[in-house]
């Protein structure tokens, strides 16, 4: 039996999944979503996180396939993740 793990950004991803609940999806929004949903896929825990991506995927009417048609469309044109400043991506 695999012991349930904490994931290192645990604490960042929850806080994110839990400012996405209750808004209508964004470019933002989904690639996040999207994001979280490959991060925490395979990872052994994060129950209460997989949950919560669940319950974002229901609340906004989305299977993941159709939400990785909509991410594949946004990250096509680039700038999801891009800061208002210039090309900087703003993960960094």
């Amino acid at each position: 039996m695999e012991e349930e793990q904490q994931h290192p950004q645990a604490n960042k991803d929850n806080a994110t999944l839990d400012m996405l609940l209750g808004t209508e999806p964004s470019d933002r929004g989904l690639a996040e979503l999207g994001r979280l949903i490959i991060r925490y896929r395979d990872f052994p825990g994060a129950k209460e996180i997989k949950k919560k991506l669940q319950t974002l995927l229901a609340q906004w009417k989305l299977s993941e396939e159709t939400l990785f048609e909509k991410t594949r469309a946004i990250h096509s044109q680039g700038t999801v993740y891009r800061s208002r400043e210039g090309d900087q991506e703003d993960w960094f």
